[in-house]
């Protein structure tokens, strides 16, 4: 389009033929014709002395064919200057968006090579938008409508649907996809997405409806489809199409002479009982597709009133999040660690806790739902701030016990956070050699070269790392010995029945000899009882963590009940 104002104002600046008059353009050629003619009529009068006579005689034929000639110029000026006005008037349309209408008949006529320029300058331009469009609504991969022109596409639909039609929309997330790209890589996951895409489409086509209602399949995310239904009689029939759906997984796809097997997880949300726009049946039947995922995977849910109150549920607790970060409702309380083998205090584990209006709200009452808003990312943020602040306030007063602090996947998953982390340990000047960092066994088995290098170097600043709840997952033994580890603590599900059960007893100690034969110290949390602590002592535990040792506490009665136990730690008694 750009290029056509230019172009238009090349044409219109010099030219301006619109508004000079084609008279006055003709004038210089009967000027011209005219003198011609009369330089020959003067050459042509046979008299050797040019005589006033011989001039009026030259002059008559001169005007004369000055007026003919004028005539004839003005009126071709006058049709060529049309043309060229049209012309331009037609570039500006075109400059406008109008790429479409004809080319104007009296340009063909008058300029036909600038007639055709013109026409393939438009078709030419048409063609680019379009395919512009097309790659703009279309997944290169699968060749459905990629999110934009699912949207697009549904919103058409829905604007003309009557309140008394029902519809379907069905939420699709693929299961154990992660899987085939890990393992085969991201041209066999390609490949793979386009196998699906196919397999939805066959399905839309067998539940097409007769009253010229197309299916609408889409792909709008990594391994997420959706399919829209503009024809549902009822849910009965949308959980057979989902089910459907479900059966199109059943067998395996075959990627390069490999079988490979997926499932799906599939929500549904129906028009107009569980939303009346695209926004609402499309948040409906996400909600939906993650139930399902939560409830085992490879299952058709069907959104409702429970589901709408888990929404609402979920939504309240994200704006009471950022409420409690604003108004600062969050609070650090530090649990103790002793050595097993003398009873000094060793360290103290940072605890996050909500100070809610309402009442006192534990990690795991709203930590699941950070994580999934993100709001975890700025939590995060905040203890790492108050754990440097604190580090640095325990090392003005002499102290030397390590402060542990857990980590979340999703820090887990940017290198940045520990150099966030780094940061605010240097601009509080806190030493890092009284940082414990701990994460769980299983996002350790999982984290990036990249996060940990990052970890690398924050212990080569002098921090130590803690595996968490070891025991739960699926540790490789060679990557555990390469990972940077100081700690490991033993998952409280080893520690419940210790004392009383001989099998816990055998397993917890060759779990703590594992330890320590890796070159890593053994900490045991989550100890309630006196003859829990004894036990994991004798059996060779080098750090205990509980409530029969102290329960978590804010910082200053921590600092009190540590001046109260310098040499050695009375164990308690449950209430």
């Amino acid at each position: 389009m750009r290029s056509i104002d230019v172009f238009i104002k090349m044409l219109g600046k010099p030219w301006r033929l619109g508004t000079v008059s084609p008279g006055i353009g003709a004038l210089p050629v009967a000027v011209a014709a005219g003198l011609v003619a009369f330089l020959l009529a003067l050459c042509f009068s046979g008299s050797r002395d040019v005589r006033f006579a011989d001039v009026r005689g030259a002059a008559v034929p001169a005007i004369i064919c000055a007026l003919l000639c004028w005539l004839a110029a003005r009126r071709s000026f006058a049709a060529i200057g049309a043309a060229l006005d049209a012309a331009i008037a037609r570039l500006a349309q075109a400059a406008n968006g109008d790429l479409r209408s004809p080319v104007p008949h009296e340009v063909k006529r008058r300029a036909p090579r600038l007639a055709r320029a013109m026409e393939r300058l438009f078709g030419q331009l048409n063609s680019n938008l379009e395919n512009v469009q097309r790659l703009a609504m279309v997944d290169p991969v699968t060749g459905l409508a990629n999110r934009i022109g699912f949207r697009r596409n549904c919103e058409h639909v829905l604007a003309d649907m009557s309140d008394s039609r029902r519809a379907a929309m069905f939420f699709i997330d693929l299961d154990r996809f992660k899987q085939v790209n890990d393992t085969l890589g991201h041209a066999e996951g390609d490949m793979l997405l386009s196998l699906v895409a196919n397999r939805l489409c066959a399905v839309a086509g067998r539940f097409a409806g007769d009253e010229g209602f197309s299916p609408l399949v889409g792909r709008i995310a990594g391994d997420e489809f959706t399919l829209f239904y503009p024809d549902i009689v009822d849910a009965a029939e949308a959980d057979r199409v989902g089910r459907a759906i479900l059966g199109a997984f059943d067998m395996p796809f075959t990627l390069t002479d490999q079988p490979v097997q997926v499932g799906a997880s599939v929500g549904v949300a129906i028009y107009p009982g569980h939303g009346v726009t695209l926004n609402e049946l499309m948040r409906a039947a996400d909600a939906a597709m993650y139930h399902a995922k939560a409830h085992g995977r490879g299952r058709v849910e069907l959104f409702g009133d429970r589901l709408a109150g888990t929404i609402a549920g979920r939504a309240q607790m994200e704006s009471d999040l950022r409420e409690a970060l604003d108004q600062g409702q969050f609070a650090l309380v530090f649990q103790p660690q002793v050595s097993a083998r003398t009873g000094a205090v060793v360290g103290a584990e940072a605890l996050l806790r909500w100070l809610h209006p309402d009442g006192l709200r534990m990690p795991l009452e709203f930590i699941q739902r950070a994580e999934e808003s993100g709001l975890i990312v700025e939590i995060g943020e905040w203890v790492t701030q108050q754990v440097a602040q604190t580090i640095r306030r325990w090392h003005v007063a002499g102290m030397t016990q390590r402060l542990g602090v857990n980590i979340s996947a999703r820090q887990l998953d940017h290198a940045t956070f520990f150099l966030g982390l780094r940061k605010a340990l240097r601009d509080a000047d806190a030493p890092a050699a009284l940082l414990e960092l701990e994460l769980t066994e299983t996002l350790a088995m999982n984290c990036s070269d990249e996060v940990l290098d990052a970890i690398a170097a924050l212990r080569g600043d002098g921090a130590s790392v803690a595996i968490d709840d070891f025991g739960t997952g699926y540790s490789n033994m060679a990557r555990l010995q390469r990972l940077p580890v100081d700690r490991i603590k033993l998952d409280r599900t080893l520690i419940v029945d210790i004392a009383e059960r001989a099998e816990t007893r055998a397993i917890a100690q060759a779990v703590i000899a594992l330890i320590h034969g890796i070159g890593c110290e053994a900490v045991a949390e989550a100890i309630e009882t006196p003859d829990q602590a004894e036990t994991l002592r004798i059996i060779g535990c080098d750090i205990l963590q509980g409530y029969a040792i102290a329960e978590p506490m804010p910082e200053d009665h921590f600092l009190e009940w540590m001046g109260r136990s310098e040499e050695q730690v009375t164990l308690r008694r449950p209430a």
